[in-house]
C-alpha cells in the first residue's frame, strides 16, 4: 500500500532520480553520473550530476552499495517512483480527452470515440458524422493548383468547409479564375442545396459564355462536395461484445445483430430518431426492447446522445447492449464523453493544440 509523502525535490532532482531508477530497473547495475548525463536531457556536467546525486543520497532516495561510483534506489526512492510515475500513467488512462485531442481529423476522432466507448462499456457502439441542419451554400473560393487544376473550397451550412480538386479542360489565368469566383458566388451564395437544379445551371452557363464547359465541370464538383457533406457516415465498434451476453447469444439473433452492425442496416434510422427526439444539448435517449427503432435490436437496450460542432452540425453516439446493461454507468459515460468532445471542439475552434 502506498502512503502520502511530501517529496522535498526540485524538478532537476526528480528528473535525475527517475533516470537512476529507470536505468537500474532495466540493467540491475548501480548507476553512475556519466550514465545519467548520457540518458537525460539536462545538459549538465557529470560533476553537477554527482553533486545532485550526493544530495539525493543524503535525503535517503538512493544509496551507494559499495565503493563504486554507482547508486541504486532505496525503498524511499522506489516509493517516489511508484507514486509519481503511476499517478501519471493513471491520469493518461483516465483522460479520454488527452487521447482524443491528438487526433486531428474529425473522422479519425469519431472512430476513436467508438473504440474508447466499446472498450470502456464492453457493449457495442456507433458514432455518426455530424449532419448539416443548414444546407445553404455560404461561400465558394476557387484557387489554382496549376494551369489545369483548381481547388474549390465550399463553405456549407454553419461554416463547415469542404475541399474539392477540379480538373479543367484548358489552362486558366488568375483573372479568369476570379471571374468564376464572382459568377459562382453571385448565383449560389445563400442558395439551399435542395434548390440547385438544371435550370440554375443553364442560367449560369449562359453567363459564362465561352467558358460554359469549364463552369459545368466546376459546378459538378461543387454539387458532389455538397452532397458528400450531407451524407452521414457511421462508425461502429465492439459488435462482438454482445455475444458475451447469454440472452443475445442465440445464433439467429446474434447473426442478425452482427449483420446490422456490419451492413449498418437501420443504424441511420436510429441516428435520425435520436436527433428528432432530442430536447436539449446532449439529450440522453433510452430505448428498451420493443422501443428500439431498429428491428434487429428489439432484444437489446440502446442509449444514445448527441454531440454538436461549434458550427451547429450534430451527430449521434449510441451504445447497444442487453436489457440488463449498466444504465447508470452508460449514461454517465456518455455525458462525460460528450462534455469532453465539446471541450475538444471548442479548443480546435480557438486553434489550441
Amino acid at each position: 500500500m502506498g502512503q502520502d509523502l511530501e517529496y522535498d525535490l526540485d524538478e532537476r532532482k526528480q528528473t535525475i532520480l527517475r533516470a537512476i531508477i529507470s536505468n537500474y530497473l532495466e540493467t540491475g547495475e548501480p548507476v553512475g553520473s556519466r550514465t545519467i548525463s548520457k540518458l537525460s536531457d539536462l545538459n549538465l556536467s557529470s560533476a553537477t550530476i554527482r553533486n545532485e546525486m550526493a544530495d539525493l543520497e543524503e535525503l535517503g532516495y538512493i544509496v551507494q552499495p559499495h565503493t563504486s561510483a554507482g547508486r541504486i534506489p532505496t525503498d524511499k526512492g522506489y516509493r517516489f517512483y511508484v507514486d509519481t510515475v503511476m499517478s501519471e500513467k493513471e491520469e493518461s488512462v483516465k483522460s479520454q480527452e488527452v487521447l482524443l485531442k491528438r487526433v486531428d481529423k474529425l473522422e479519425s476522432l469519431l472512430m476513436q470515440v467508438a473504440k474508447v466507448l466499446a472498450y470502456n462499456t464492453q457493449y457495442a457502439t456507433m458514432v455518426t458524422t455530424p449532419m448539416l441542419r443548414n444546407k445553404q451554400i455560404k461561400f465558394i473560393q476557387l484557387s489554382q493548383v496549376d494551369e489545369e487544376k483548381l481547388v474549390a473550397v465550399i463553405v456549407v451550412g454553419d461554416n463547415i468547409a469542404k475541399n474539392k480538386i477540379i480538373k479543367v479542360s484548358r489552362p486558366l489565368i488568375n483573372e479568369e479564375v476570379l471571374k468564376f469566383n464572382i459568377l459562382l458566388n453571385t448565383f449560389l451564395q445563400g442558395v439551399s442545396v435542395d434548390h440547385i437544379n438544371l435550370e440554375l445551371m443553364q442560367t449560369m452557363k449562359k453567363q459564362a459564355g465561352d467558358y460554359a464547359d469549364i463552369l459545368e465541370r466546376i459546378f459538378e464538383g461543387i454539387v458532389d462536395v455538397v452532397k458528400e457533406a450531407e451524407e452521414m457516415k457511421i462508425y461502429t465498434s465492439g459488435a462482438s461484445n454482445i455475444l458475451k451476453y447469454q440472452e443475445l447469444g442465440d445464433v439467429e439473433k446474434a447473426t442478425a445483430l452482427l449483420e446490422t452492425f456490419e451492413e449498418q442496416t437501420g443504424l441511420n434510422e436510429l441516428a435520425d430518431e435520436t436527433l428528432k427526439s432530442e430536447d436539449g444539448d446532449h439529450s440522453i435517449q433510452i430505448y428498451i426492447g420493443d422501443e428500439a427503432p431498429v428491428q434487429n435490436m428489439k432484444d437489446c437496450s440502446i442509449i444514445t446522445s448527441t454531440y454538436q460542432l461549434p458550427e451547429g452540425a450534430k451527430g449521434t453516439i449510441g451504445i447497444i447492449g442487453p436489457k440488463r446493461m449498466d444504465y447508470k454507468k452508460v449514461v454517465s459515460t456518455l455525458k462525460n464523453l460528450t462534455d469532453e468532445l465539446d471541450n475538444i471542439f471548442r479548443a480546435g475552434e480557438r486553434g489550441e493544440n
